[in-house]
C-alpha cells in the first residue's frame, strides 16, 4: 500500500469511528454529541485547508512564508495557552509566558534544524514547518500544565510561602517547592512519552514516515532526533517561564500579591 493509494471513499469509510463513539455517548447519556461532530468537522476543514496551504507553501519556497506560518503557529499557541489556564492570569503573567515561548521555542528550533537536521536552505518548509508543529505543540501542553500547578500551588499553599517569608525566605526560596513542582509536572507527559515510545506505541511522525515508504530505521533515527528536540523545547520554555513566573506573585518589597482577581484577569 502506498499513502496515495488512500481514496476519498477509503478515508471517508474511517469515519465510522466517530458514528461509533456518537452511539456509545447516546446509549451512556452522555450529553457529548454535539462537541464531538463540532470537533470532527473542524478538524477536517482546519486539516484540509492546512494541506493545500502547505501544499502552495512547499511548491514555492519562501523564508517570508516560513516566518509567518511559524509566527501564526507560535502566537496561536499562545493564546491556546492563555485559555487553558484555569485561574485568572494578569498581565505580567501573560507577558511571561509569551517571552518563555518566543525564547525556548526559537533558541531550540534553530539549534534543531541548524545543528542536528542540517537544514538547507534553513526555511525549507518541508522540515521546519513540521517539526516546528511539533515543538510547539508539545510545549504548548507542557507550559499549560505547568502554569496551572504554579498558579494552583501559588493559592493553596499561600500561608505556607508567607510562613517562609516571614521566618527570613526570599521570594525565590519560599516558591522553590512550588515552582520544582510546576517544572515536574509540565514535563511528565513528555518523559512518559518517551517511555512508552516504539512499546506501547509508534508516534505519528515515524508511523507516517513507514506508511509513506521509509525504511523503519530511516524513520526511527528521525523521530528520536525529533523527541529530543520536544523535550528540549518543552524543558527550556518551561525552565524560562516559572524561573520568572513566580516574580509575579510578589511585590517590590518581597511580599507576597492577594490572588488575582478576575478584574485582574479582564485587565490583563
Amino acid at each position: 500500500m502506498h499513502s496515495s493509494d488512500l481514496t476519498l471513499w477509503q478515508l471517508v469509510s474511517a469515519y465510522i469511528f466517530i458514528l461509533i463513539l456518537l452511539i456509545i455517548v447516546r446509549i451512556k447519556g452522555i450529553r457529548r454529541e454535539r462537541e464531538i461532530l463540532i470537533s470532527t468537522i473542524r478538524m477536517t476543514v482546519q486539516l484540509m485547508i492546512v494541506g493545500y496551504i502547505l501544499a502552495y507553501v512547499f511548491g514555492n519556497s519562501n523564508p517570508f512564508y516560513t516566518l509567518i506560518i511559524l509566527a501564526f503557529m507560535l502566537l496561536f499557541a499562545i493564546y491556546n495557552i492563555y485559555q487553558r489556564v484555569k485561574l485568572p492570569l494578569n498581565s505580567v503573567l501573560k507577558k511571561n509566558i509569551m517571552t518563555a515561548m518566543i525564547i525556548g521555542i526559537t533558541a531550540t528550533l534553530i539549534y534543531f534544524v541548524l545543528v542536528t537536521l542540517t537544514v538547507s536552505p534553513w526555511y525549507n518548509p518541508r522540515y521546519v514547518i513540521p517539526i516546528a508543529g511539533m515543538i510547539i505543540g508539545n510545549t504548548m501542553t507542557g507550559v499549560s500544565l505547568g502554569i496551572n500547578t504554579l498558579l494552583d500551588g501559588m493559592q493553596s499553599k499561600r500561608s505556607l510561602v508567607e510562613t517562609a517569608l516571614t521566618l527570613g525566605a526570599t521570594p525565590r526560596e519560599a516558591a522553590r517547592p512550588i515552582v520544582n513542582q510546576s517544572f515536574d509536572s509540565a514535563m511528565l507527559p513528555t518523559i512518559n512519552s518517551m517511555v512508552g515510545m516504539g512499546i506501547v506505541f509508534l508516534p505519528g511522525m515515524m508511523t507516517g514516515q513507514m506508511i509513506g515508504g521509509a525504511s523503519p530505521l530511516t524513520a526511527i533515527r528521525y523521530q528520536i532526533a525529533v523527541e529530543l528536540g520536544i523535550v528540549g523545547g518543552v524543558s527550556l520554555t518551561v525552565f524560562l517561564f516559572i524561573q520568572i513566573g513566580y516574580k509575579a506573585f510578589f511585590n517590590s518589597r518581597c511580599q507576597l500579591r492577594e490572588p488575582f482577581s478576575k478584574k485582574e484577569k479582564i485587565d490583563g
